[in-house]
């Protein structure tokens, strides 16, 4: 991926954290960015390219600073929990991408054309948790009575208003990562 795609998408990934879906205007993309709208649109061809593409990206950048803390982790309960837990923290890039994952979310509620890139990555994501909770059942650190399918999309789902609740007010950031905490163990089981 080019540089300049790159720092488009980025920029996109700010102005839908801070304006919403509907308050992502190309002219704004394009200040916000750097680039002229030309080169927005030679990249994306249109607003829902744009929109497509920055679904991809917050998914690619959560991708890689899950993969970047997997490297000191051997067991498989112990990547679920931490790979959930990432999710909920106060560092610049997981705010922008899970507070622009969230208007993309609501966004789709009206906009039907978002709803398939959202549902398709929110299916990778619970396929990568399902996953590591099927290694973990293979590997004996979790329960084999457990239905990985929906317990991962359970958790997924918690993360997904635990953090919202975060980053509205509702709840403490300790709060919110006790409260995934719990339900974790809840989930797959006390340690």
């Amino acid at each position: 991926m080019s540089d300049r795609r790159i720092q488009i998408l980025e920029a996109a990934v700010r102005v839908i954290g801070q304006d919403g879906v509907r308050g992502l205007r190309v002219d704004k993309l394009a200040a916000a960015a750097g680039v002229s709208t030309a080169l927005i649109y030679y990249h994306f061809r249109d607003r829902a390219g744009i929109l497509r593409a920055a679904l991809e990206h917050i998914n690619h950048r959560a991708e890689a600073y899950t993969d970047r803390a997997f490297a000191d982790l051997d067991d498989p309960r112990a990547q679920v929990e931490k790979m959930l837990l990432l999710e909920i923290q106060d560092a610049d890039e997981v705010r922008e991408n899970s507070v622009a994952w969230g208007e993309l979310r609501a966004s789709a509620v009206f906009d039907s054309a978002l709803r398939e890139p959202l549902r398709s990555n929110t299916d990778s994501w619970n396929s990568d948790v399902e996953t590591l909770i099927l290694h973990g059942q293979e590997t004996g650190s979790i329960p084999m009575d457990l239905d990985a399918s929906a317990v991962a999309e359970r958790l997924t789902a918690l993360v997904e208003g635990l953090s919202e609740r975060w980053h509205s007010g509702s709840l403490t950031l300790d709060r919110a990562r006790r409260l995934l905490t719990g339900a974790i163990a809840a989930e797959l089981g006390a340690r």
